[in-house]
């Protein structure tokens, strides 16, 4: 449950300040976590014996020997070099130091499993409120989701970089969904505003491009004041990550309550999507069009369809555009100047966009 990397820091810092050679060892005899070279990957023989008797530590060969209890059960042994009573001492705090570590991470070990739960649907609502009060969560408080994506290499614990960066926030909650997914639930002021919530999509965003040095998505769900309803809150999220790649390629934080017309667009089903591409295009194809003429459109519609502006911005002369504009307006019957037809245009260059993403689809 512990990391050995948790048991090694916690070992590096008490010989730090003891001045004394000391392990952790698995039941199984496997030494996990060391301050003594020699005794790195090594295995103490015979330990069995010391964990089936009811002895809480021994002294055998120069080493004293601590038995760290989980539940009533050993689940680790302290080993110690040296046989005075000072080198006693230091034994029993160490796995004294251990033990409370082992009760931490499981508190923390059932707060996770209890918020994928949560997350999940996994849970009935009298669960959800019953088990809340037994671990300590609050329930009337306001809480949003953030799902963070990362292209970051496994061995890298991203869980614990995400955790750093609200290291004082006992009521947060950080878990992973898989090898490239993390979720935090995050409690939010009363006063906090979207800007704020934005703000701290962005403070993860930054601080883990800056450690990580790779690609990183975090998608946004909305705020909500009770428990039961953190589950929408991320599947809002992961909503949000998944339209952003496909209408919001250049952005890296997506927030669900900004997705527009994306978010309707994703929720159409294909059928119904190729019957409108069919009905605005009249039979002609996305290939169809050149990567000039589309790229023309695509400047119209950034500048709110401002024709001296749209032009100034593609270096071309005013006549130019409207030339091209003509030319789309013969093949599909849509002039873009006009506000009306330039809406059924995009929301087609939009639909096209979404199903040309959809897996196994040919367009």
């Amino acid at each position: 449950m512990i990391s050995n990397q948790i048991l090694q820091n916690t070992i590096d810092g008490l010989k730090n300040i003891t001045r004394r050679e000391l392990s952790v060892v698995e039941r199984e005899g496997k030494i996990v976590a060391t301050t003594e070279e020699e005794m790195v990957n090594a295995t103490i023989d015979n330990l069995g014996i010391f964990v089936a008797s009811p002895a809480e530590n021994q002294l055998v060969q120069g080493y004293q020997y601590f038995k760290v209890f989980d539940n009533g059960a050993t689940e680790y042994i302290v080993m110690i070099k040296g046989e005075d009573e000072e080198t006693y001492r230091i034994g029993k705090i160490t796995a004294f130091q251990i033990q409370n570590l082992l009760v931490a991470y499981k508190e923390r070990y059932d707060r996770d499993n209890f918020i994928k739960n949560l997350l999940l649907d996994n849970l009935l609502l009298v669960d959800i409120y019953s088990r809340a009060k037994k671990l300590r969560i609050e329930n009337n408080v306001r809480r949003i989701v953030y799902l963070i994506e990362t292209e970051i290499d496994k061995d890298l614990n991203v869980v614990e970089i995400v955790r750093g960066i609200f290291p004082t926030k006992q009521k947060d909650f950080v878990t992973a969904v898989d090898e490239k997914s993390i979720i935090l639930v995050k409690e939010l002021k009363l006063k906090d505003t979207k800007e704020d919530i934005e703000n701290i999509a962005r403070s993860i965003y930054d601080t883990l491009v800056a450690e990580t040095m790779s690609n990183v998505y975090v998608a946004i769900g909305t705020a909500v004041m009770d428990l039961k309803n953190v589950s929408a809150s991320y599947k809002e999220a992961k909503m949000a990550l998944e339209v952003g790649k496909i209408f919001e390629e250049s952005q890296n934080v997506v927030n669900y309550e900004q997705l527009g017309i994306g978010r309707l667009i994703y929720q159409l089903p294909i059928p119904l999507c190729r019957m409108f591409i069919n009905e605005v295009l009249h039979g002609l194809s996305m290939d169809q069009f050149d990567d000039e003429t589309l790229t023309t459109v695509n400047k119209f519609f950034e500048y709110n369809l401002n024709v001296s502006e749209t032009s100034r911005q593609l270096y071309i002369h005013r006549n130019t555009l409207v030339y091209r504009l003509d030319k789309l307006e013969k093949m599909t019957g849509l002039d873009l100047r006009n506000f009306d037809d330039a809406i059924i245009f995009k929301v087609m260059l939009m639909v096209s966009k979404y199903m040309n993403n959809k897996d196994n689809f040919i367009y």
